[in-house]
């Protein structure tokens, strides 16, 4: 009877490992499609695992996402007491001029692809400090709600190996680097609001494209 006991607390523990392992990998939106990739950049499309309902696809002109783009600057996320000192340094522009000549013609043609229940997933690369075995990555995902366009950045300015195969590297092995969080904010201040739906603030783009446009 003992043994019986054991056998069945191990299956038990093994069916419970098993359920929340999938449970977390359930989780993580998964890549159904890349529009693009190159040494520069990479736009693929991901899945969202729960509904959401995105107003995608949506026609938005290359130096349209360019602008909006352009309005965007953060400042990592730190928690008491560095976050007092940080809220004392000025947020950072996000994209430099030539970052966005690259990413806005890639994101605007994957906005044209991206089903509702997907989001546009992006990366920019450039050489890192060791050039052989890492690049410095700024990424994240854009959606659109409705009127509001949602920007996400996960990695800004970080360190992450070159290859996929790195981290398993047996002699150099160079681990991915994980997300991280930060504040965004938006200029002009007025069309970043709160999406009463999602609870997320997004860019109200078309507000804004024609203030632009019209200035």
């Amino acid at each position: 009877m003992p043994q019986v006991n054991v056998r069945r607390q191990s299956a038990t523990l093994l069916v419970a490992v098993l359920v929340l392992t999938g449970l977390g990998c359930a989780r993580i939106p998964y890549t159904t499609s890349v529009v693009h990739e190159d040494q520069r950049v990479a736009v693929m499309l991901q899945r969202e695992v729960t509904p959401t309902g995105y107003t995608h696809p949506v026609q938005i002109a290359p130096q349209q996402v360019a602008a909006i783009l352009r309005g965007f600057s953060l400042r990592e996320q730190q928690r008491l007491p560095l976050r007092w000192f940080a809220e004392e340094t000025p947020p950072k522009q996000i994209f430099r001029e030539d970052e966005l000549q690259i990413l806005a013609p890639q994101l605007a043609h994957a906005l044209q692809k991206v089903g509702p229940e997907e989001r546009v997933y992006f990366e920019l690369f450039a050489p890192g400090m060791n050039p052989r075995y890492r690049r410095d990555v700024i990424g994240g995902w854009v959606a659109v709600h409705d009127q509001l366009l949602h920007l996400t950045i996960d990695y800004f300015h970080v360190q992450q190996p070159v290859r996929n195969s790195d981290p398993y590297d047996y002699n150099y092995p160079t681990p991915w680097t994980p997300a991280n969080t930060y504040l965004l904010y938006f200029e002009p201040g007025r069309f970043y609001v709160t999406d009463p739906k999602t609870d997320r603030r997004g860019v109200d783009f078309w507000a804004f494209l024609k203030t632009a446009s019209s200035s």
